[in-house]
This record gives C-alpha cells, sequence and structure tokens, in this order.
C-alpha cells in the first residue's frame, strides 16, 4: 500500500549518489515497520506516465519495536516478524525511512533525486516489503556486494551486530573507486565499533591501492581464491549476494565451487541489462485466456489479451495489484500459481526453494493454458 511521505533530507554521499530520508507520521508508524534488508518502492507521476522504482532501506532497524506489531500487511505479501520481541516504552516503529539512490543513465527518478528533489517535496511511497533479510541470531554471517548493492546488507550488518553479541560478519565489498564508494564512513564506523565482530575487504576495479586487495574485478575464479583466505567458507551460516547481476552470478558460481549449499545463498540483484523476451508460449493463450486471482482478500476473474502477462491482465482491472519494475528483478509482483500453467519469461527474484513451491512472477508470468488461478496473498 502506497502513503505519502514527507521528504525529510536529501543528503550526497558521492558524485553520482545521495540519502533520502522519509518522515513517517505518527499514525503511520506501525505501517512502515520493517525487517533489515527490505525495501520500499517509491512512484512519481512523469509526464503523465507511472514509474516506480525500488531502493533498499539501508539503517538499522529500530531498537524499541511495536508492541502488538502484526508481522503480515507487506504490499507484496507476508512480511518477516520484527526483529527482536516487544519491549517497555516501545516507539510505534520507526519515524524516519532513508535510501540510498545511485545516478543511472537517464533514469527517470535517480536524475530527478540527485538534480530536483528538496526536503519537504512529497512522494508515494509504498509500505516495506522483501525477503533478502537477516534476522538478528546467533551465527557467522557474511556478504559480497557491488556498487549500491550494500544498501541492505548496511542494514542486515548494523541491525545483527547491534542485536546479537554472538554473531559475525564479513563484508567483501567491491566498487569502481573510492570516491564512488557509497557508505564508505558508515561502514567504517561499523568497523570501529565492532573490530573483533565485523571484517571488511574491500576491492576497487578502477582504482590501484596501496594496500588491500589488488584492483579488478571480483570474478568467480578470483572469489574460489579469495573467499577460503578469508574466512572458514562452510562455517558461514548465510551468504547474502547484492549487486549487479555479473557480481551476484560470479560470487554464487565461486561459492557453489566452494561446496556451500543452496539453502544458505541469498541474493538480490540490483541491476539487470534488457534480454529479449523468450520464446511465445504455444497453445490457446495466443488468442487470450482467463487469469482468475486473489487480491487483498478479494477474487477476480478476467480475460487475458493475447501475449500480455499476467500482471498486466490484473492491472487492468485491479490498479492496486503489486509491482515496481516490472523487469523480474524486485520480486514484488510475487504471486503463487493455484492452478493452471505460466511461462516466466526472466527471474532474477525468486529463491529456487519458491519457485518449487508454486511462486512466480506476475510480470513475467504468461498463462500456457486456457484458465490460470495465481493468489497475490498467500
Amino acid at each position: 500500500m502506497f502513503h505519502q511521505l514527507r521528504v525529510a533530507e536529501v543528503c550526497p554521499l558521492t558524485d553520482d549518489s545521495v540519502t533520502i530520508s522519509f518522515e513517517v507520521p505518527d499514525e503511520l508508524r506501525a505501517a512502515y515497520w520493517y525487517a533489515p534488508g527490505q525495501h520500499i518502492t517509491i512512484r512519481r507521476q512523469v509526464g503523465g506516465v507511472e514509474i516506480r522504482r525500488t531502493y533498499s532501506l539501508c539503517d538499522p532497524v529500530p531498537a524499541d519495536p511495536i508492541p502488538g506489531a502484526s508481522a503480515t500487511g507487506s504490499a507484496s505479501g507476508p512480511r518477516p516478524a520484527p526483529a527482536s520481541g516487544p519491549v517497555p516504552g516501545a516507539s510505534r516503529g520507526p519515524a524516519r525511512l532513508r535510501v540510498g539512490v545511485r545516478l543511472v543513465e537517464d533514469g527517470a527518478f535517480s536524475t530527478y533525486a540527485l538534480k530536483e528533489l528538496l526536503a519537504g517535496d512529497v512522494l508515494d511511497v509504498m509500505t516495506p516489503a522483501g525477503r533478502f533479510v537477516l534476522e538478528p541470531r546467533p551465527g557467522r554471517f557474511a556478504a559480497v556486494v557491488g556498487g549500491s548493492g550494500i544498501t541492505p546488507v548496511l542494514a542486515q550488518i548494523g541491525t545483527v551486530l547491534a542485536r546479537e553479541p554472538a554473531a559475525g560478519f564479513c563484508l567483501i565489498r567491491s566498487d569502481r573507486t573510492a570516491a564512488s564508494t557509497m557508505f564508505l564512513e558508515e561502514v567504517a564506523d561499523l568497523k570501529d565499533r565492532w573490530p573483533d565482530r565485523f571484517q571488511l575487504v574491500s576491492a576497487l576495479s578502477r582504482e590501484d591501492r596501496r594496500s588491500g586487495l589488488p584492483s579488478g574485478r571480483l570474478d568467480a575464479d578470483r572469489l574460489v581464491t579469495l573467499l577460503p583466505a578469508l574466512l572458514p567458507v562452510s562455517a558461514v551460516d548465510a551468504w547474502f549476494l547484492c549487486g549487479p547481476l555479473g557480481l551476484v552470478g560470479a560470487a554464487e558460481h565461486a561459492l557453489n565451487a566452494l561446496g556451500v549449499p543452496r539453502s544458505r545463498v541469498h541474493q538480490e540483484i540490483f541491476h539487470v541489462d534488457e534480454v529479449p523476451a523468450g520464446p511465445a508460449a504455444a497453445g490457446p493463450t495466443s488468442g487470450g485466456g482467463t487469469v482468475r486471482v486473489t487480491l487483498d482478500g478479494r477474487g477476480g476473474s478476467w480475460p487475458s489479451a493475447g501475449g500480455e502477462s499476467v500482471l498486466e491482465t490484473v492491472l487492468r482491472n485491479r490498479s492496486d495489484a503489486p509491482y515496481a519494475c516490472k523487469g523480474g528483478v524486485c520480486g514484488t509482483c510475487r504471486a503463487k500459481l493455484v492452478s493452471g500453467e505460466v511461462r516466466m519469461d526472466r527471474n532474477f527474484a525468486l529463491e529456487p526453494e519458491e519457485t518449487e513451491a508454486g511462486y512466480v512472477l506476475a510480470c513475467q508470468s504468461h498463462p500456457v493454458t486456457p484458465v490460470v488461478e495465481v493468489d497475490f496473498d498467500a
């Protein structure tokens, strides 16, 4: 669900990135409770066209959760429970939300955010969503991130180290240059605060340094050699990979080569180049079919125009259907396939366990059978 939130601050991070802080009114603070690693979607009209962009929340989860708060109600499905139990005198949720935005070439929102957005402006902001989450618990954790992929992991590290004394975290980050590194000082502060429990390794792909790792990309071969030299790979309880597709794919390949079970690896893609859609599905849906939907407790059944996705069919009839990127990356449109068959053009958001359980991305799913039924509430 979207609410209008006022911008509290727009602060430069690097020459091509900023942080945006939103004020959360008292009456909405419960709705904007989030788990470490979740994101928000921002909506804006540009030339009469609605655009949506998804950005991860970068601050640690507030230390005082909402007493008796529900752990559900996220715009894209169940929301993970708050990171710890209620405490006496707790607040009703975060008073502010903060995200990091990096400039994308010709980006409709990022250009606006860096060049025009001011404190006091009001934007439509969706309640937090996402399953790239690390709830505080004892254990050893690690992340491989690239560029703006540091954003959700920053929230994870700050939350788990503050809440769980028996947790440790190793961060391997890759950036182009030192000047382009987002949250450089904040990550350094984490290292100063928890020197015994937080290990930081930085690599620069386009700049040489006197110390640290040699410059160059962190490809799969390099990670296969590097990771065992940094930490006992098999002893890591969970791995978090975040950033552009190339880096995440390389890290996933390296961890597989090192024998890490797939169930311990979690990933979130921040950028994917356009790829051609898959071959058209053969069958009766070429001339249209029927899409049945459960959304926010209400059902509906509508004809599908030939070639359109499940999400496109739903949006023609229910404008409140959840979505953000429409590119198979953010996972906001995740739904359970109840019956029928679909073809997904691309999927960079769902874990293998989710697809095996029948979940699909509505924005990428095209009906293959005459009737398809999905449940956005599942």
